[in-house]
């Protein structure tokens, strides 16, 4: 029995979507690996074609579906074989904020441009000294009058080449308690004082922009803040469970796709006369991969049902978020061991499907924040 029904409208989408991947995205894969970034016109084609901010309302230009449209981009986007249009990101993670604790002026102003990928979005947490202990951000946010004085840096910052808006975390100075003293703020590119730093050089992710940001008494108007002052650290608490399950289901489409992989590789090479697949390690080694790729998705299929249903899954999907992340990195390196030597070889996927995965059990949180935030929940 399925967990996760799509109806005839998801359906279309899904072939729509994956159409438009085959035609303008996995042709040119290769070429935007090698050249380590993507192009800019890729967003707005893939807005154009109505595939970015699917939830977004129709108010603002988007479909206003439910959350299976976002779990249909991650799924398809995870079977292009490449990270770098990191369009969950943008419409998964960082729209949500806008949409969510945007005044109506703030909406009308960026929404549409989001939607229609005119406007290409990136959050920005991650320091040079602090990662997933939001506690420790060191980037300032005074307000003064009408403006907002910003000084720091960030580093990691995926889309941090193209983006045209970033949703900053920076902590008020004054404010002696680091988890009232956060706000969010929206930046745009090109505000004086607002400088990009290092297209920086990645293991896996080659063609995505991953960049340092920094920030020299860069003033922006106080009504680009989200929310309330001081509420930065609860809204990011409570978005981080859709970001985590939106990882998590990167995580298991990747793992379906490289066991697809690899299951055809064994059937279709021959050693010592006969099929790979034959031998009773090799098919050990498959259905072991196959049984945890499984149980991932039925746990991550009913998080999503209870995600829309707004359901609190919050320790599940930390859960869920750590276990999957491990899983794929754990069918990656097995599927290289039964490859032997041909795994490393860059005409074959495993390669570039070994690098992009690894990091997935760092970013969001660290597994071992997952696991942390899973044992206080249960009162350990």
């Amino acid at each position: 029995m399925e967990i996760l029904i799509y109806s005839d409208a998801h359906n279309d989408f899904r072939q729509r979507l994956r159409a438009f991947l085959e035609t303008e995205v996995i042709p040119f894969v290769d070429q935007w690996e090698k050249e380590k970034i993507i192009p800019r016109d890729i967003w707005r084609k893939t807005g154009k074609a109505g595939f970015l901010c699917p939830c977004v309302s129709t108010e603002y230009g988007g479909l206003g579906g439910d959350y299976r449209y976002s779990v249909i981009v991650a799924e398809e986007m995870a079977r292009t074989c490449h990270t770098g249009l990191a369009a969950g990101l943008h419409s998964d993670v960082v729209v949500p904020y806008i949409e969510s604790y945007g005044s109506e002026e703030i909406r009308q102003k960026f929404l549409p441009g989001c939607v229609s990928g005119e406007c290409v979005t990136a959050i920005a947490m991650t320091e040079p000294g602090a990662g997933s202990d939001l506690a420790a951000m060191g980037t300032t946010a005074e307000e003064v009058g009408d403006d907002v004085i910003l000084n720091g840096s960030k580093t990691f910052i995926s889309n941090g080449v193209h983006a045209d808006l970033v949703v900053l975390a920076a902590r008020d100075p004054s404010v002696e308690n680091p988890y009232q003293a956060i706000s969010l703020y929206l930046l745009e590119s090109g505000t004086p004082g607002f400088k990009r730093g290092r297209h920086l050089e990645k293991m896996g992710w080659w063609s995505q922009d991953t960049a340092e940001l920094f920030f020299t008494n860069c003033r922006i108007p106080r009504k680009n803040r989200l929310g309330e002052k001081g509420m930065g650290f609860l809204m990011l608490m409570e978005k981080l469970q859709q970001e985590r399950l939106t990882c998590a289901v990167g995580a298991v489409t990747a793992a379906e796709m490289i066991l697809k992989w690899i299951t055809d590789y064994c059937k279709n090479t021959r050693v010592s006369g006969k099929p790979l697949s034959k031998f009773q390690a090799t098919q050990f080694s498959l259905v072991e991969m196959a049984t945890e790729v499984k149980i991932g998705r039925i746990f991550v299929d009913k998080l999503v049902v209870e995600h829309i249903a707004h359901e609190n899954v919050v320790v599940e999907t930390s859960m869920a978020k750590y276990w999957t992340t491990d899983m794929v990195n754990r069918v990656a390196d097995k599927s290289l061991d039964i490859m032997g030597n041909e795994g490393m070889l860059e005409k074959f996927p495993m390669a570039r499907a070994w690098r992009d995965v690894r990091v997935m059990s760092i970013f969001a949180g660290t597994n071992e924040i997952m696991k942390g935030i899973a044992a206080k929940f249960m009162g350990l």
